[in-house]
């Protein structure tokens, strides 16, 4: 019997009791809430009444990752935070075996907190320099620099050079890859198949690349959830793009209902939005290690990023092979895919931190994962096989593409 069944067989009450009304909703949802708050608040006032013994005799746990060094003439800039329960104060800075004056912005981090230690001290152009911070209880917070230079300036040059760097990495690739629009407009249905096997194949890589190296950034930074917030971030955007795609499908025609293929222009839509996600993680992890100096801009190093970028153009007019789309919708197309370096390459040289950086690089990695799972359907052949030889060797190939051109981006 279902629910509403045994309300409707409920016995009514008997005609002589009085019937009381009933409370509303809201506050019977709300009653709980408050009760759990104003027993926390009590607890936290009388600081956790019986359970003082339980922290006698246990020394405080720090835990402090070094998130940002940056060097200047005759100092060194070490930023930090506070990753464990404890706070922590730095109470010496040792540079290469030597106890350097210093100041900071806060003379103790609480837990999450984070404080930027500028010591005095005349580094020597390319030489390599173990930092030791000390703390107040003894503890050390090392960190290393493999050859000092100088840290750019942030100033509009700076900044000019960094939208340069977007537009250079995002836009133009995503274009030079959009040129093959002729070359896909042309192909059979079996070639369209085998490159649409292609694009998944790229956008599958470009998942897993964003992840391990989202990964990578906080596998020293407990903050803010470290790893977890790679894998809420790929969720995050994996939901959401389903959520827009199924209000697209809702609102457009009942026959677009269930798991049939997606219009065209829609897919590809869908792809430079996720490319663009992955983007934006991209751009910002290459401001990122410029502004903090790991990354040298050299021409072979831009032509690598070009190279590399290139085929996410092919993915996004792939789906397009049977459509006339005008010059505008495809520039369009374009600059949603990568357009977001640009803005990422700002905030990376701007507000470099870890935590954010790992959450884009999730973001995006959710984005081209739930993209290529939306092509899937389009790879059917005559036999309804999604997986024929065809297929499967572009989805090879694609990996293959990405896995050789991004070793031309290794810095």
């Amino acid at each position: 019997m279902s629910i509403e069944e045994k309300n409707l067989a409920a016995p009514a009450a008997p005609a002589g009791r009085r019937s009381h009304p009933a409370a509303p909703r809201w506050l019977l949802g709300l009653g709980p809430l408050v009760l759990v708050t104003v027993l926390l608040g009590l607890f936290a006032l009388f600081n956790g009444p019986g359970l003082a013994k339980l922290s006698e005799g246990v020394p405080p746990k720090e835990d402090v990752a070094v998130e940002d060094i940056r060097l200047s003439p005759g100092q060194i800039e070490i930023t930090v935070r506070n990753e464990g329960p404890d706070p922590v104060s730095i109470a010496q800075v040792n540079i290469s075996d030597y106890y350097a004056p210093f100041t900071q912005t806060r003379p103790t981090m609480a837990p999450l907190e984070s404080t930027t230690v500028t010591a005095s001290y005349h580094w020597v152009d390319g030489d390599p320099y173990e930092i030791a911070l000390v703390t107040s209880v003894g503890g050390k917070i090392t960190a290393a620099i493999d050859a000092a230079a100088l840290s750019p300036e942030k100033d509009a040059s700076f900044f000019a050079l960094m939208a340069l760097l977007g537009i250079y990495v995002g836009i133009i690739p995503v274009a030079m890859g959009m040129l093959w629009m002729p070359f896909v407009r042309r192909s059979s249905t079996a070639w369209v198949r085998a490159l649409l096997g292609l694009t998944v194949g790229l956008l599958a890589f470009l998942a897993f690349d964003a992840t391990l190296e989202a990964f990578e950034l906080v596998s020293g930074h407990g903050s803010f959830g470290g790893p977890l917030v790679v894998i809420l971030g790929a969720l995050i955007s994996y939901l959401i793009l389903e959520g827009i795609d199924a209000w697209m499908r809702r609102h457009q025609s009942p026959a677009s209902h269930g798991q049939a293929p997606l219009p065209p222009a829609r897919l590809a839509l869908l792809i430079a939005t996720g490319i663009g996600m992955h983007n934006l993680g991209e751009g910002l992890a290459i401001g990122s290690a410029y502004a903090i100096g790991s990354l040298a801009l050299g021409a072979t190093l831009i032509v690598g990023f070009a190279i590399h970028n290139t085929t996410e153009g092919l993915a996004i007019v792939t789906p397009l092979a049977k459509e006339t789309p005008g010059l505008g919708r495809l520039a369009l197309l374009g600059l949603i895919a990568g357009a977001p370096a640009i803005l990422g390459t700002l905030i990376g040289a701007t507000v470099y931190q870890p935590t954010l950086a790992a959450f884009l690089l999730g973001l995006g990695a959710g984005a081209v994962g739930q993209v290529a799972i939306k092509l899937l359907p389009l790879l059917k052949d005559h036999a309804g096989r999604i997986l024929s030889p065809l297929t499967v060797a572009g989805i090879i190939t694609g990996i293959a593409i990405m896995f050789a051109t991004g070793l031309l981006v290794q810095a």
